[in-house]
């Protein structure tokens, strides 16, 4: 018998066999125990796992087949049907040198000429104008630039180009003023809503990381309000192409000639002609106005369906 005592006790007949202990269920990531008490560590916690994303959800679809191809197939079918009505017509003489020598081009490109030129100095006059008016010292004159463009579109076009007529003479010039006036409205209103509308929070936080003022309307006012402002320009086009048929009656030229034209003469084919071209070019500008709105508006603003 050895002189040392056993390293350890024999075990007891009564004791279970010594064994590997058994495994403690796994704790989420940052989870521990302390005396009974469950604690998770700051800032870690358990993140539900994310769906796959859709294509759908990825990317929001801008422009679909449909709005790209419904409303040009539908003026192209219409234009397509008037043609060929007016190849099998029996004109007379009066209707014949009414189209003859390429009128009808001509007063297309004018009515063209007429909307783009319109167009482009109601948006050189509204849009700034509309920055100034919700810039803090010249805000209190906003109502009255707003009344004053109220009242442009209130007066009817045709007495608002006669009276022009009367000061300014007949020709492009008193019809092109005329179709400024009257389209001014909503490229001013939606400009100054736009701007008004934007969060004030987001021009503090933009003011308090150093941004100059011009950088705040450049990068952060501007383009929250691009789509309302886009709405307006929108309207304005369409307006101004239904307001250039009565150039005509300024000498301005377009597409009112031939309207004219048919009303006076009372040749049904020249003035359905007329009808036909000044619908279709609207749609077709209101088209390409949306098209514009869409792509032009910031990414960060579409809303996702």
């Amino acid at each position: 018998m050895s002189p040392y005592p056993p390293p350890y006790p024999p075990p007891s007949p009564h004791e279970p066999p010594l064994g590997p202990h058994p495994a403690e269920p796994r704790r989420p990531d940052g989870e521990h125990e302390v005396k009974g008490h469950t604690f998770r560590d700051t800032g870690e916690a358990e993140h539900e796992p994310t769906p796959p994303l859709t294509p759908a959800a990825r990317e929001p679809r801008r422009l679909t087949w449909q709005k790209l191809t419904f409303l040009p197939v539908t003026l192209l079918v219409v234009l397509l049907v008037t043609w060929l009505w007016f190849r099998n017509a029996d004109l007379d003489s009066i209707s014949r040198n009414a189209l003859a020598d390429g009128n009808v081009w001509l007063r297309l490109r004018q009515h063209i000429e007429l909307t783009v030129i319109s167009t482009f100095f109601v948006l050189l006059i509204a849009i700034p104008l509309g920055i100034l008016l919700t810039r803090k010292r010249l805000r209190p004159a906003a109502p009255f630039a707003m009344a004053l463009a109220n009242i442009g579109q209130a007066t009817p076009a045709i007495g608002l180009l006669a009276l022009l007529v009367i000061w300014m003479g007949i020709g492009m010039k008193a019809a092109l003023i005329g179709m400024i006036i009257y389209a001014v409205l909503p490229v001013l209103s939606n400009t100054i809503a736009g701007l008004k509308a934007n969060d004030p929070t987001l021009l503090e936080a933009a003011r308090g990381i150093g941004m100059s003022p011009m950088g705040v309307l450049a990068k952060v006012e501007l383009p929250l309000a691009v789509p309302l402002i886009l709405a307006g320009v929108r309207t304005a086009l369409v307006l101004n192409v239904g307001t250039a048929t009565l150039a005509t009656f300024g000498g301005g030229g377009g597409l009112g000639d031939l309207i004219s034209t048919g009303i006076t003469t009372q040749r049904m084919p020249v003035l359905v002609l007329g009808s036909i071209l000044t619908v279709a070019l609207a749609l077709l500008v209101d088209w390409l106005a949306s098209l514009a709105e869409l792509l032009l508006r910031p990414r960060g603003l579409e809303v996702r369906s």
